[in-house]
């Protein structure tokens, strides 16, 4: 500034004009301005001395979980995860402005602790967040998301409360009859205790189918992270699962039309895709109306469809039709046999084999489930 000052008398001195002087002034003065150095943040201990601002982000930054450094209850640092989370402007922000929640402002106002914050981030988001205090300034904030810890934990508690239910129906079914029939006061005829015995066998199937795919799921997701390394022609498997159901339902019942198409996979488990969803369209399609069965090649991928004429199903249902045990329609599902884990079953096994499962449907029209899978080799030779 003094070398201004005094440049700017010399050009007064040697004739200058006092507009021009100030100008070079003015310029001078700005370019010192933009070039000022920037403000340092600083932690101040009696034996460390300082630690800068750019310190205090390189101490956070490399953590994967979102921290942030408080300087009181300011926002002094962030690293990226944090700035990802809560957006990259909280940086020199009131902390109780950046996390705008009840129970994180309630820590805040103390010097450490823990708390579960839900909905911080999202509706369903649940975040532990732990503060650590640093000295009387300056503190720690971690954030550690649990959501897809709870929503595991909701998972597993839904599922053995829906098993359970599946379960108990059949059994009390047979318990029920059983008993009627063990008791020598029942009094019960021939025409009866048929019909009862019927009955048994009809929910001891059912049971048993039951109990089976559960097992089966299980075991798919236990092998979810192995890949498949058998090659199969999926065409050829199903033109000869399609001629056995034929065989048993009718040959009005389903056409066939397939080309071979080599897929690496799990034969039992692909078989297994194949049957459950022939029997989901013979099931709920229409009687009249045959299920087509057809297997083609789109580029690079083996496309399997399976399609009915039944009366379709609403928008709304289709996105969780691959739930375990959910059902559109509980009463006609359960009168046919269904244990409602034949999609579940389908929707694990073709996500180990890496592919896609897509269900499209339109109410009094029909339904088609597709999966597609990623071709080995494909072969000139055509079925139908």
């Amino acid at each position: 500034m003094i070398v201004a000052i005094g440049t700017c008398l010399a050009m007064i001195i040697v004739g200058n004009s006092i507009g021009l002087a100030v100008a070079v002034l003015i310029l001078w003065l700005g370019t010192l301005w933009l070039t000022r150095p920037e403000p340092v943040i600083e932690i101040r201990t009696p034996d460390e001395g300082s630690v800068s601002r750019q310190a205090m982000v390189d101490l956070v930054e490399p953590f994967s979980v979102p921290v942030l450094m408080l300087d009181s209850q300011r926002i002094a640092a962030a690293n990226a995860a944090a700035r990802e989370t809560l957006g990259p402007h909280i940086v020199g922000q009131d902390a109780r402005v950046a996390l705008r929640h009840p129970e994180a402002i309630t820590l805040l106002d103390k010097p450490q602790g823990t708390a579960m914050v839900r909905g911080l981030t999202g509706a369903r988001s649940i975040w532990q967040v732990r503060r650590v205090s640093i000295d009387q300034r300056f503190s720690l904030i971690e954030m550690v998301n649990r959501t897809a810890e709870a929503d595991i934990s909701r998972s597993h508690t839904d599922f053995v409360a829906n098993a359970s239910h599946e379960l108990r129906t059949p059994l009390a079914s047979i318990i029920g009859y059983i008993e009627t029939l063990a008791d020598p006061d029942a009094k019960v005829d021939s025409v009866t205790a048929a019909r009862f015995h019927a009955t048994v066998l009809r929910e001891s199937r059912r049971l048993q189918s039951l109990v089976e795919d559960l097992m089966s799921l299980s075991r798919i997701e236990a092998e979810k992270h192995d890949l498949p390394r058998e090659q199969i022609d999926l065409g050829l498997l199903a033109a000869s699962i399609g001629s056995e159901v034929a065989c048993t339902a009718g040959e009005d019942r389903i056409t066939v039309t397939v080309t071979d198409a080599v897929v690496t996979g799990d034969r039992q488990q692909l078989d297994q895709v194949i049957r459950n969803l022939i029997d989901n369209a013979l099931k709920y399609g229409d009687g009249r109306q045959p299920v087509c069965v057809v297997v083609e090649r789109e580029g690079n991928e083996a496309v399997f469809s399976v399609t009915d004429r039944g009366e379709g199903i609403h928008p709304d249902h289709i996105p969780y039709l691959t739930r375990r045990f959910y059902r559109t329609d509980p009463g006609r599902s359960r009168a046919a046999g269904g244990t409602g884990l034949g999609l579940a079953i389908v929707k694990h096994i073709v996500e180990r084999h890496r592919g896609k499962l897509d269900i499209t449907s339109k109410l009094g029209e029909g339904t088609t489930v597709t999966v597609r899978l990623g071709l080995v080799a494909t072969l000139p030779k055509a079925l139908s």
